[in-house]
């Protein structure tokens, strides 16, 4: 089992093209899994943690309902955003500027086949990371992500998660708003999700921004301790 992983900082990057870049990823393990079957082999998968900040878009995930847009197209033009369908699970989400989204394309046969217990490690290292910052984040019931105040007519979402997975490869992951634009969230209901607000952690700590390097930091760590995984960071794309 490998559990050596490596990550990467795309920066500011288009979404089209860090989902071909992911799919590459994500294709790549899979092709060496199959190989390794065929063949009798046993090399050894790759790991890959991606970090990405996106311009604004929105995307709809393969069980989404178009209804959660609450706009067109040319709506979403005007305010420079751009919309996918796309192949994960979950229904409508957004992505923006000040948003830390991270993309995990892990082999779950070095880790633990068990695509519940990995989502549970995504919200987990999400929560333990916010918890350094003072905020008693958690998971409600029924609804995947990390919120806050869940089971109070207050409940907001802070972090929204969709993922694939295919031979327990993964991709997709979540999305962790730090100082994000929450006007762009009224364009939608978050992931088809109405009633209940969402926030950012600038807002909930009072701040005008909140440093993003340092929150990537932390998630890290706390992903490290959870995954029992060696992380090695790449600094060139």
């Amino acid at each position: 089992m490998n559990k050596k992983v490596q990550v990467q900082d795309l920066g500011l990057k288009d979404y089209k093209e860090t989902w071909d870049y992911q799919e590459q990823l994500f294709q790549e393990t899979l092709d060496l899994k199959i190989r390794n079957r065929r063949e009798d082999l046993n090399l050894e998968t790759p790991n890959h943690f991606l970090y990405v900040e996106h311009p604004h878009v929105y995307t709809l995930g393969k069980s989404g309902d178009i209804s959660n847009l609450l706009v067109d197209e040319k709506v979403l033009a005007d305010k420079g955003a751009t919309f996918y369908k796309i192949n994960r699970g979950g229904d409508i989400t957004y992505h923006g500027p000040g948003q830390i989204v991270g993309y995990p394309i892990l082999d779950l046969d070095n880790f633990f086949t068990d695509i519940h217990k990995y989502l549970r490690f995504l919200e987990e290292m999400v929560i333990l990371t916010l918890k350094e910052y003072g905020l008693k984040a958690e998971r409600s019931p029924g609804e995947t992500g990390v919120w806050l105040d869940v089971g109070t007519p207050f409940a907001r979402k802070i972090c929204a998660m969709g993922v694939r997975a295919s031979r327990w490869v993964t991709m997709h992951g979540f999305a962790l708003n730090v100082n994000a634009d929450l006007g762009y969230f009224d364009l939608m209901i978050p992931c088809g999700i109405k009633g209940k607000a969402v926030t950012s952690l600038n807002v909930e700590l009072g701040k005008k921004e909140v440093n993003l390097e340092k929150v990537k930091q932390k998630l890290l760590k706390h992903f490290q301790i959870l995954f029992e995984a060696e992380v090695n960071e790449k600094t060139e794309v």
